[in-house]
């Protein structure tokens, strides 16, 4: 049933899995995945303040909250759009985009997690697969970046793996502690010569006016 908040009604669809905008009822379905912990051995993959690390039920509270606020905090300055991650119908994870300023900029970065038990399969790249096509192909993005902890070894290979470029480093603290953090950089460009044509979007066009964000190429859906 079509949401009457067109970022709950997008879609990307790749021949392994779809990330679908991140409704209530999705949400519930990885309630379990969250309070089996998603963070759970080192390194630990997030910086502060995050609600992974915090312990049950608080964990699920503030996960949800999280999200709550950010779907009812859009304006064209500043958005994040949340997707469930489905794998053969089943939620596994979250694939996160973010716009700051994307009006002027056009830019974005990513922000995702999956379940432990589905890590290894090729997932995560997938992932940051379908959403920088949504942001290059549906929202008409400039430039994409990511970071990730220096001895995140999945997500820097992510990064590397789909053309970024190293972007510098800063310092960040997770549980307490500071962590060196690798930058990446992902141009048009670089993503238009490693394009794939096996990725579907859906319900782009609906949501742009609520983002502030002007058609691009691919969003005649």
């Amino acid at each position: 049933m079509a949401h009457t908040y067109p970022p709950l009604n997008v879609e990307v669809r790749t021949p392994r899995l779809t990330l679908a905008g991140a409704s209530d009822k999705l949400l519930e379905r990885l309630v379990p995945v969250v309070r089996a912990g998603v963070a759970d051995v080192e390194p630990w993959p997030f910086d502060d303040p995050i609600s992974f690390y915090a312990d049950n039920p608080e964990r699920e509270w503030k996960w949800l909250q999280g999200i709550w606020r950010g779907r009812g905090r859009v304006t064209p300055e500043l958005w994040r759009l949340y997707f469930v991650v489905l794998v053969d119908g089943e939620a596994v994870g979250m694939q996160d985009l973010v716009g700051r300023k994307f009006t002027q900029f056009g830019t974005v970065t990513s922000f995702s997690w999956l379940a432990p038990g589905r890590r290894g399969q090729g997932l995560g790249k997938e992932m940051r697969t379908a959403i920088l096509h949504l942001a290059f192909a549906g929202l008409g993005a400039r430039e994409a970046s990511s970071d990730a902890f220096a001895d995140n070894a999945a997500s820097n290979a992510i990064s590397r793996g789909l053309g970024y470029e190293p972007n510098g480093t800063d310092w960040d603290t997770r549980r307490g502690e500071p962590g060196l953090i690798q930058q990446w950089r992902l141009t048009r460009e670089a993503w238009e010569r490693t394009r794939r044509d096996d990725v579907e979007l859906t319900g782009v066009a609906a949501c742009l006016p609520v983002l502030g964000v002007s058609p691009g190429p691919d969003t005649s859906s």
